[in-house]
């Protein structure tokens, strides 16, 4: 019933003005808004987006140029782009370089480790001089009689002593030198 007196209210005159506004909407809209801004439906996520057939055929156009072709129409680009003649390395290109510099400056900030304390290691020794070596052994370490400095000369490669100052090093490895052994200082 409603309905009915609404409809009742609309006079005759505003029926003409709904339906010439309706015709005139209906031959302006496809004057107002042209093909190219038409809107699309929007890809998913996860989903590639089509390719543009104009873009793909520019695309394959490109890819059967050759070299020098490629080259000019880069230049011509760059020409019509008003784009700078400045040449770049490419990022794949520039990585090694940059990690080969940070490198360097790595090294140099961090401080070079020195060496401060030594092994002496008794690698071989003169058969001949055995008994001298023996003896020496005896000497230079403490605590040492001649059977066990006996042993210790026999099991070489062995080591002699360990943790010391390099001119320690240096003096136990003369000394031993002297009495036929093979030293190496690590």
């Amino acid at each position: 019933m409603q309905s009915l007196k609404f409809f009742s209210k609309i006079s005759v005159k505003h029926i003409r003005c709904f339906s010439c506004t309706k015709k005139l909407l209906s031959e302006a809209a496809p004057a107002a808004v042209p093909a190219a801004t038409k809107l699309s439906i929007p890809v998913p996520e996860g989903t590639e987006k089509p390719i543009d057939p104009k873009l793909a055929a520019i695309a394959d156009n490109i890819a059967k140029l050759n070299l020098l072709e490629v080259a000019e129409l880069s230049s011509i680009l760059k020409k019509k782009l008003n784009l700078p003649e400045t040449s770049f390395m490419p990022s794949f290109a520039a990585a090694p370089v940059a990690a080969a510099a940070k490198e360097e400056d790595e090294e140099e900030a961090a401080p070079k480790k020195v060496q401060t304390s030594f092994k002496v290691k008794l690698v071989k020794f003169d058969e001949k001089q055995k008994v001298a070596l023996i003896k020496e052994i005896k000497n230079l370490l403490e605590g040492m009689n001649l059977v066990q400095a006996k042993k210790f000369v026999e099991s070489a490669p062995t080591l002699v002593k360990e943790d010391i100052p390099k001119e320690e090093a240096e003096k136990l490895k003369e000394a031993l030198t002297k009495v036929g052994a093979s030293i190496e200082i690590e």
